[in-house]
C-alpha cells in the first residue's frame, strides 16, 4: 500500500520492514511504524513502540530511544533511523485487534484527533502516546 512505504530523502522505506526490525529487538513486544512530514527530509520515521518490559520514562526513554534508533540503523542502514521514538503501554486498535495506523500519523503530526474512534479497543492509550515525546 501507498502508505505503507516512506519517503525520507529521497529513499523509499517500507513500515514493514522497520516494524519486523524494531520486534526483531529483544526489549520490544511490539511496534508501528509511520511518517510525518519533516523540512529536512521530506518524511520523518516515527515509532510507536511497546516494550517487554512495560513504558519508560525520562533519562530512562531517551536511553532505550537511542539503542532502539542505532538497533534499526545497524540492522536496515542509517536512513531508517527513526527520528520520532515513542513508547505507550499498548497501540491504538480496534477490538478485531488491527492497529489504527491512521490515527497514529494524526498523532506524529501533532494534529488533534478528529476521526471516528468508536471502534478503537482503549481509547485512553490516545493520550498517553501525545504526551509521550
Amino acid at each position: 500500500r501507498i502508505d505503507d512505504v516512506l519517503n525520507v530523502s529521497g529513499h523509499r522505506m517500507g513500515t514493514m520492514e522497520i516494524e519486523s526490525c524494531l520486534v526483531a529487538n529483544p526489549l520490544v513486544a511490539e511496534a508501528a511504524v509511520v511518517g510525518r512530514p519533516d523540512e529536512l527530509t521530506g518524511e520523518a520515521i516515527c515509532v510507536f513502540v511497546v516494550l517487554k518490559g512495560g513504558r519508560p520514562t525520562g533519562e530512562e526513554a531517551k536511553k532505550v530511544a537511542t539503542e532502539l534508533r542505532n538497533w534499526v540503523g545497524k540492522e536496515i542502514g542509517p536512513i531508517a533511523k527513526p527520528k520520532d521514538v515513542r513508547f505507550g503501554d499498548n497501540l491504538p486498535k480496534t477490538r478485531s485487534g488491527k492497529i489504527m495506523r491512521r490515527l497514529l500519523r494524526v498523532i506524529a503530526k501533532g494534529e488533534e484527533i478528529t476521526q471516528d474512534t468508536s471502534t478503537l479497543e482503549n481509547p485512553a492509550i490516545l493520550d498517553q502516546l501525545k504526551e509521550s515525546v
